[in-house]
């Protein structure tokens, strides 16, 4: 028989949130879940490149997703009972978009998705937010520390920009 007397906090839809939280599946994959979450975001970051017909459409929508993640990956914290769970990767897939703020900002479909340009560049930006993450440098580890969805967010965030600075160099001197 059920016990219904926990103190586990009863919230609507709470395997839903989870589920979303974990990256629709992806951070449950038992090795490497950040990893997977980011491949998730590339997916992401795809579809908002291939469906915006103008930069300040990407950004809302790239916003509205972060904002949105905040709320999620801080009930999923609740849920969980963790803070910043491994398995929570939404924060992932929602930066990841933001590592490509200087080709969105040339015009979205100036690298046209499927071109060998968007792909080399989709690459650099994988690999570079994973370090990003990863290692956190400062400041960006700091932003962790934050309270609730925020600092599991924020940090993730903070990483696609660092990684954007980077892209942004090497699309300067003709790496990319």
């Amino acid at each position: 028989m059920k016990d219904d007397s926990s103190d586990e906090p009863k919230i609507p839809g709470a395997a839903l949130l989870i589920w979303v939280a974990q990256g629709f599946g992806s951070g449950r994959i038992p090795f490497a879940p950040g990893t997977w979450g980011s491949v998730v975001g590339i997916g992401w970051y795809w579809a908002l490149a291939a469906g915006s017909p103008s930069p300040l459409w990407f950004f809302g929508a790239a916003l509205v997703a972060v904002f949105a993640a905040v709320s999620i990956c801080g009930q999923a914290e609740v849920l969980l009972k963790q803070h910043d769970p491994s398995s929570v990767v939404l924060d992932e897939i929602v930066a990841l978009p933001w590592c490509f703020c200087a080709s969105v900002l040339k015009g979205v479909n100036q690298n046209p998705v499927g071109s060998l340009d968007f792909f080399k560049e989709a690459v650099a930006g994988f690999v570079l937010f994973r370090f990003f993450d990863v290692i956190k440098p400062p400041p960006i580890r700091q932003l962790q520390k934050l309270p609730g969805g925020l600092g599991v967010v924020i940090d993730d965030v903070a990483a696609a920009l660092a990684t954007a600075l980077c892209l942004w160099i090497l699309q300067r001197v003709g790496v990319l």
